[in-house]
């Protein structure tokens, strides 16, 4: 079988997790914060608390007003950043749009960063700090599927469609430190098909549903698809997800992809609750 099953694997990842904690004998907390009712966002953060729980991680959560000042938004990181039971700190995203998000996000302790979104956690990044940093999760669970799939990095062609700060930048790095050779394609990028037939792995974050065809890759191409996207059809719900590859177009021509559900998007939350027991063995590491 062709897929590359991000469900699976996170699971793996989460009873790893679940054992380690159990091991040191560490008590990791994650501090997540809330701004507004978007639905979406709701249902992410009741995901991410459930994930918690299962495994061992305590999680403090604090939900503010649509219009919560930033300076108030700031105010609860502060506390999060004093607060010695707390290793991680997530500032779910997006803000409401009176609210300078990298402001606040730079307000989060380097070390309590688990999200990786710190411009100082980026360079450390882009300097191949990695022991520094804590890389942005979405980025890290692509890579980390990649390797436990097998799935040869060193010496390909990697092409990645999307430059976001969250996904396509920070990737780029990622691939880069180890040993591929990348390029990026955004909406400015022309003779697309030209590039992506090129890839020998092509990562999908753009945000166009089914934007990828078969005519758009190579032979045994490996495609990690990162694109979360409703469409509307005619089932119960009205809707469907997909990604931005054209699944069932592709699947006979890749050598493995990425299902949209089920492939990346759990390896986000996955990545999160790793970073969050990093956090707290180092913390209990130089306190011993």
């Amino acid at each position: 079988m062709n897929i590359i099953d991000g469900k699976y694997v996170s699971n793996i990842i989460k009873e790893e997790l679940s054992e380690r904690i159990i091991i040191e004998n560490i008590n990791p907390g994650l501090g997540i914060i809330l701004v507004g009712n978007r639905p979406d966002s709701k249902i992410y953060v009741n995901m991410k608390k459930k994930s918690c729980s299962k495994i061992g991680i305590k999680n403090f959560d604090v939900t503010l007003p649509e219009n919560v000042s930033e300076e108030d938004v700031i105010n609860e990181v502060e506390k999060m950043n004093n607060n010695n039971e707390i290793h991680g700190i997530l500032i779910q995203l997006p803000l409401p749009k009176h609210i300078n998000e990298q402001n606040v996000l730079s307000k989060v302790l380097l070390e309590k960063d688990v999200d990786g979104f710190h411009v100082q956690n980026i360079g450390n990044l882009a300097l191949n700090r990695l022991n520094n940093c804590f890389a942005p999760c979405t980025p890290t669970g692509c890579i980390e599927l990649l390797k436990r799939y097998n799935i040869q990095i060193e010496g390909k062609n990697v092409v990645i469609l999307g430059r976001s700060n969250i996904v396509g930048m920070p990737l780029s790095f990622l691939f880069l430190h180890n040993n591929a050779t990348v390029t990026i394609c955004h909406s400015k990028t022309k003779n697309l098909k030209e590039v992506t037939q090129r890839a020998d792995i092509l990562v999908a974050a753009c945000g166009r549903p089914n934007l990828i065809t078969k005519d758009y890759i190579k032979n045994e191409c490996v495609i990690i698809d990162v694109g979360i996207n409703k469409i509307q059809c005619d089932n119960e719900k009205g809707y469907q997800i997909v990604g931005d590859v054209n699944f069932k177009d592709v699947i006979d021509k890749v050598k493995m992809i990425t299902p949209v559900p089920g492939g990346v998007g759990p390896m986000t939350i996955a990545m999160l609750l790793t970073h969050t027991v990093e956090a707290c063995s180092k913390i209990n590491n130089k306190n011993n």
